[in-house]
């Protein structure tokens, strides 16, 4: 290691060993491990020296997910001025060539910094929100549809070259509002602005790349000269012609120059890439691809997993504008970063089992691959709709697809996009479902635009047993319709069960042990809305139900020194799993199991036999209710009071427990008591987006989580009723209402997050960490 390569400065002292280990000062990010897999390639970073500084680079690398997310967080100390800077210097004569053509690339949405950026990004907004992307479906529905109808009876195809690159180019240029013709010569030009900014290309490419380059930013100023003789049209180019009128010193005629040429690259070939990406990680794991065939309903978060697993952008460029420390190593004023986005995406710290393609993932959309932040990829709900009807398109048309065994997959050399070159398929045409029913071709599924809900993360399970648990109670056993085992849970958690056209939540009851069975237990409710009516009635061995989780937001915190379990009727399925652990783990503990009668107490049997001696059974027909006011008497510190089951039970206990320390009791809800918004007694507030540089209006007839949503904020959701937790969002500054049946008292108290379906505002604004 010479002393010119090293960040340290050698020439005082040598007080300090250099910092560069063996492994950084290997690390090429154009070699094959890289450019093959990035995040693989990356493994012994995330794992021993998250952060590193790479001498063959001159930048200092980022790895893990929090610290490449606190890195995209704060574009002031991070910027992103050099996001666009060419990673190979150029030569003399590549510079001489880009003058021929004027090359005068602009700041753009992507490298420029504050404050010229959020008023750019407000104003442009618009034609990026889910309304107005809606309008592009048909067309892209209609692209995707020709092009497979063109080599359907082929038997084979390149996937790249004969769909995924020319459908995202079309479904770019009607984006932005610019003509159709000279695909071919856009597809050149996009290689070369690729190659000339992220790529090591030769003195002699460098000169041949230049001159495409200089072509290109020529032709996109004719683009936009065109479209200013008439900006009336759609599309966002003509939006922002239109615009420019009206803020003229936001919007110059440099910048609609820039953002011209890179609209095309960033519209066009991330989304070409990220569809190849996605073919080719689901046709190798051949069980994911027949699961998304057989169930269209996965598409969408089968899409936003393959995003994380195999994104098309694999990294991202900053620059450090003060000294500051980035996961406890210090970086000094002025150095360049690249901060690996892909190998965020693997952090094992964040995604479990990360390797693994796992498209019933419920934190999928924690993926950075289109950035976070004031920077975040503002065009990435379009690329969502794209990728959900290319799936579509070709699960329904060609699931018997396969890879062309033995090609040689190859990728554009560069530190930051990557896609295969070329993805060669194939299948029998005579098994085309469609030859045998055309009707087929009519069928389509809604797509969604935005990061899909975790309602659409289902699995199919088959109904192994329906049994007496009690009196009105039945015993319903699960599972897997292929033998598979189910995944992990831990007492407290629930499922979901799609029972007709009714969803309905049950807490798991069995052994979290039995990997390949999960158990419930429900009660034939009088008031029923259908869903208890349905299990007693029409439930069968051998049925195959559509499941959703498990999730778990009534966790058992394993620190406390012991544990008062109190159910209420069928509230004793979470309760029983929980008591199961604490007694395996050797902690101390009672049960308080209230019911009618001991005939209509379901699981009583197996609490006698595996409780009996901390069990104490209230059944109202003994004489023998709960006191509840006698059993809170006199609080105790370190024991957690767990307790499920009728809200006049949950609220007795609630009001016993007053004097016990500050959340003392946890309880779970299955309803809740809101009855939605009434407009008459809301208020209207703002919600300021810290993350993202953008303030809401929240009007008094919607929730937080709808004006999100509207607004193409990515944030999950599930119940919207309060109930699961799915929509937490944190909260910086403001006074919340709290509405939800989630948090703890403690946790409203500290006024550091809130539930976005139900909760609102206090005061006139709140501040989101989004």
């Amino acid at each position: 290691m010479s002393a010119e390569s090293c960040p340290i400065d050698h020439s005082g002292p040598a007080t300090a060993a250099c910092p560069v280990s063996a492994r950084a000062e290997a690390f090429d990010p154009f070699g094959e491990a890289y450019q093959s897999d990035p995040p693989a390639s990356l493994r012994w970073s995330r794992d021993e020296e998250p952060v590193f500084y790479s001498p063959r680079l001159g930048y200092w690398v980022v790895t893990r997910y929090d610290d490449v997310k606190a890195v995209f967080r704060d574009n002031i100390l991070f910027s992103p001025s050099i996001a666009l800077e060419k990673i190979t210097p150029v030569c003399p004569e590549a510079t001489e060539m880009l003058a021929r053509y004027d090359y005068g690339m602009d700041r753009t949405l992507v490298n420029e910094d504050e404050p010229a950026h959020m008023p750019r990004r407000r104003a442009l907004l618009d034609p990026f929100t889910p309304t107005q992307l809606a309008h592009h479906e048909p067309m892209v529905r209609r692209l995707t549809r020709e092009y497979v109808d063109a080599f359907i009876d082929a038997g084979k195809a390149d996937l790249v070259d004969e769909m995924f690159w020319e459908v995202t180019l079309t479904v770019a240029l009607h984006f932005l509002g610019v003509p159709e013709e000279d695909m071919a010569t856009l597809r050149k030009y996009s290689i070369a602005h690729t190659v000339n900014t992220w790529g090591r290309p030769s003195r002699e490419e460098q000169v041949e790349v230049a001159e495409a380059v200089g072509k290109f930013w020529q032709f996109a100023g004719t683009v936009v000269e065109k479209i200013r003789r008439d900006p009336s049209g759609p599309g966002w180019m003509p939006y922002s012609i239109r615009l420019q009128r009206e803020m003229p010193d936001v919007i110059t005629d440099s910048y609609l120059h820039s953002i011209m040429m890179a609209g095309i690259v960033a519209a066009h070939e991330t989304t070409a890439n990220a569809a190849a990406n996605a073919m080719k990680v689901l046709l190798e794991n051949r069980s994911v691809w027949e699961e998304i065939c057989a169930d269209p309903g996965l598409i969408s978060n089968a899409v936003e997993e393959c995003l994380r697993h195999n994104g098309s952008v694999a990294a991202w460029r900053r620059l450090v504008t003060a000294d500051t420390e980035i996961g406890g190593v210090p970086i000094p004023k002025g150095a360049k970063l690249l901060i690996v986005n892909s190998s965020a995406n693997h952090d094992e710290r964040h995604f479990d089992q990360p390797d693994e393609l796992d498209i019933r993932r419920e934190n999928a959309g924690d993926h950075v691959t289109f950035g976070y932040g004031s920077h975040q990829c503002m065009g990435k709900n379009l690329a969502r709709m794209e990728l959900q009807i290319f799936l579509e398109e070709l699960t329904k048309r060609l699931p018997h697809l396969e890879l062309v065994a033995d090609q040689k997959i190859t990728y554009l050399p560069n530190t930051s996009f990557r896609g295969p070159e070329h993805l060669w398929v194939q299948w029998d045409p005579a098994a085309n479902p469609e030859r045998a029913n055309p009707e087929l071709l009519r069928t389509t599924r809604p797509v969604r635009i935005g990061e899909p809900s975790k309602r659409s993360i289902t699995r199919t399970v088959v109904v192994e047993s329906v049994t007496r648990a009690a009196t009105g109670v039945v015993r319903v056993r699960l599972a897997d319709p292929a033998g598979r085992p189910l995944p992990r849970w831990s007492p407290g958690a629930h499922i979901d069960l799609e029972l007709g056209e009714l969803s309905r939540q049950y807490s798991l009851c069995g052994d979290p042990a039995e990997k390949s069975v999960y158990e419930i237990a429900v009660l034939r409710e009088p008031e029923s809305r259908g869903g208890s009516r349905y299990v007693h009635e029409e439930l069968a061995p051998g049925q195959v139900l559509t499941m959703r989780g498990p999730r778990n937001h009534f966790r058992l915190d394993s620190s406390a020194g012991k544990y008062l379990f109190v159910a209420g009727g069928i509230g004793i399925t979470p309760i029983i799993a929980m008591a199961d652990h604490v007694k395996a783990a050797g902690k101390d503990y009672e049960i308080h199991y209230c019911g009618r009668d001991r005939d209509s107490m379901a699981l009583l049997d197996r609490l006698i036999r595996d409780h009996g001696d901390r069990l104490t059974v209230h059944a109202a027909g003994e004489g023998r209710r709960l006191d509840v006011d006698r059993l809170l008497a006199v609080p105790a510190d370190g024991t957690q009071i767990y307790a499920c089951g009728p809200e006049r039970l949950l609220s007795a206990l609630d009001s016993a427990g007053q004097g016990w320390p500050e959340d003392s009791l946890r309880v779970e809800h299955f309803v809740t008591t809101g009855n939605g918004l009434d407009p008459a007694k809301e208020h209207a507030f703002e919600v300021e987006l810290a993350d993202s540089g953008l303030t809401l209006q929240v009007p008094a007839d919607q929730t937080v989580l709808g004006v999100l949503r509207a607004a193409g904020i990515d944030i999950s959701s599930d119940c919207e009723e309060g109930l699961c937790g799915s929509c937490e969002a944190p909260v910086l500054t403001g006074e919340i209402d709290h509405r939800d049946h989630v948090l703890t008292k403690s946790e409203r108290a500290a006024q550091s997050r809130m539930m976005t379906c139900c909760s609102r505002a206090l005061c006139g604004r709140l501040t989101l960490g989004l």
